[in-house]
């Protein structure tokens, strides 16, 4: 009896000797050791229960019988979730059951253009063709686009390229703001209404940049949309090598 409850205390396993006639009371030893070695490990124990001549085989049954199995949804269940279940399996966290879990999040289908509205707000411009137009943008111009946006519609040359000089994440040279900015024509001639109203004005005398306050707010909901669904912007070209080993850059035909 020692011999074998040394085994499993040690090893975790039953020891490979044969014993034809089982002792009385192995399977209580045996259930013993396994809470013991939970013990050290900073379980609680499981316990055992009695059985009618019950035997070494008997008190493996009784070991190997108190598993239980886990199936973790990851896509619904939360992390919380999980942890409150394999705490509850383990016995660490008795208390925490299916039954009191959080309610796992409602997962509702992430919002796209179509939930813009297609009502005029001045110009023709509707807020689906803002989103469009933001979306159809290179990197650079839409992060002007926004900073615009940011400080209200209005803001001077010199502000923007302050603003952009040392940007963390589109460090724009203030030479090139003008030319960064011709994609906003290009996409507007593609996207925009059917008159001749500019998204961005541009005064050249006041030295100042102007969105018309009507389309802020659609603009506001446009670049909003575009936090949640940056899968849908136009990136950066990637850069393609050409025939003679040097790298090429595919750009806008109109930047």
């Amino acid at each position: 009896m020692a011999d074998v409850s040394e085994h499993l205390v040690r090893f975790r396993r039953i020891t490979e000797t044969e014993y034809w006639e089982p002792w009385e009371g192995a399977g209580d030893v045996q259930a013993a050791a396994h809470d013991f070695r939970r013990a050290r490990l900073g379980l609680l124990p499981l316990g055992h229960q009695q059985r009618a001549g019950a035997g070494l085989w008997a008190g493996r049954e009784s070991m190997e019988g108190d598993g239980v199995q886990l199936t973790i949804d990851t896509q619904r269940d939360t992390y919380e979730q999980a942890i409150a279940a394999v705490q509850a399996a383990y016995g660490l966290n008795p208390a925490a059951v299916t039954s009191s879990w959080p309610p796992a999040p409602a997962h509702e289908p992430r919002p796209g253009p179509e939930t813009l509205s297609s009502a005029d707000l001045g110009h023709g411009w509707t807020e689906r063709m803002l989103f469009d137009t933001v979306a159809a943008l290179m990197p650079g111009a839409r992060a002007v686009l926004r900073r615009l946006v940011e400080v209200g519609g209005t803001a001077t040359y010199d502000d923007i390229q302050t603003h952009f000089a040392g940007h963390p994440e589109t460090p724009i040279e203030p030479k090139r703001i003008g030319g960064t900015l011709t994609s906003v024509r290009a996409v507007r001639r593609r996207i925009g209404p059917d008159n001749r109203t500019q998204l961005l004005e541009r005064n050249e005398s006041a030295r100042l940049y102007r969105i018309d306050p009507a389309l802020v707010e659609g603009l506001k909901k446009a670049f909003d949309l575009a936090e949640i669904r940056p899968d849908l912007l136009r990136q950066e070209p990637a850069p393609v090598p050409n025939p003679a080993g040097s790298l090429r850059v595919h750009r806008d035909a109109a930047s």
